[in-house]
């Protein structure tokens, strides 16, 4: 059974500790993908009036009334306005306000607001609780569009993939939010400040003791990488299907991960990438080995040889 969020005032799936059943799990990913699409499409009918940012924030906050004096001119732009309007519904703009934060205080973070009580946070989001005891993370974007983090590839010495962490985008971020609702915490997107903070809810969780060995955390979907493949600047980088695709997530550590109602362990935060075609390519022994990780979780770096071969 849905409740009302709120913040946004739309139906929601999440509410305090309380984990989601089969059916709002569903809801959510399927909201996290009906977003991921109208966002392209929207970026899509942007192209089509010539309309191309440099950084996609400028798309994410698109306005209705920036371009409805011009969607009679043609019908490239009569499909533009329906997109920013079809997209809206899946990214709704939230007052700060709403919050109960001021946007006049020059650090409208440095305490609690009237609604929420900080909990924690990092580099890329704040994460604060409601009297509900649901989880808000504030996503803060960066001077310049950049928001959250993803990975850089290069190829290094040896044969080996370098994955850097480096700034990412708000497409990226959906995708990480999505990967982390699917295989960690549920987590919904309740929405955009007029700013560009985006704002997630999460189920809460319990913090795991400091220092926690992570390396056997759900190896069946997060599979560890073999470091003869692949060195990440983020910690225990693992394999992930989404859509059938190979990603790279990591940052997996003990702050990153919480014990659920169940006392299961679901990471609440992660760094990703999808791992680049145009270097697997070249790096046969990684591609081989993804592609039986993806039948067996547990397959080893060489796949076993036939008995004619020997």
């Amino acid at each position: 059974m849905q409740n009302t969020d709120p913040f946004s005032g739309r139906p929601t799936c999440l509410t305090g500790a309380r984990l989601p059943g089969p059916e709002g799990w569903a809801a959510v990913l399927d909201g996290h993908r009906q977003r991921l699409r109208a966002f392209d499409h929207l970026g899509q009918t942007a192209a089509q009036c010539s309309i191309r940012a440099d950084k996609d924030r400028d798309l994410i906050l698109v306005a209705e009334d920036e371009v409805s004096l011009l969607e009679s001119t043609g019908p490239e732009w009569a499909a533009f306005g329906d997109a920013i309007r079809a997209f809206r519904r899946h990214l709704p703009v939230i007052p700060f306000e709403t919050f109960g934060f001021s946007s006049e205080a020059e650090d409208p973070f440095e305490v609690d607001s009237v609604k929420l009580r900080r909990i924690g946070g990092g580099v890329e989001a704040l994460a604060f609780v409601d009297a509900a005891h649901s989880v808000y993370k504030f996503f803060l974007f960066r001077e310049g569009g950049d928001v959250g983090a993803t990975f850089a590839f290069r190829r290094g010495e040896e044969g080996l993939l370098n994955a850097t962490a480096v700034p990412g985008s708000y497409r990226m971020l959906f995708e990480k939010l999505r990967l982390t609702h699917q295989f960690g915490i549920p987590t919904e997107i309740t929405g955009i400040t007029p700013e560009g903070i985006l704002v997630a809810k999460q189920t809460f969780g319990r913090l795991l003791p400091e220092k926690t060995d992570m390396s056997g955390l759900d190896p069946a979907r997060l599979i560890p990488i073999p470091s003869r493949f692949l060195r990440a600047d983020r910690d225990h980088p693992r394999l992930a299907f989404l859509d059938d695709m190979p990603w790279l997530v990591a940052d997996t550590h003990d702050r990153n991960v919480v014990a659920d109602e169940s006392g299961a362990w679901r990471v609440i935060d992660l760094v990703a990438a999808p791992l680049p075609a145009e270097w697997l390519a070249q790096m046969t022994l990684f591609r081989d080995w993804i592609e039986r990780a993806r039948r067996d979780p547990r397959a080893e770096i060489f796949a076993a040889g036939n008995d004619d071969e020997l």
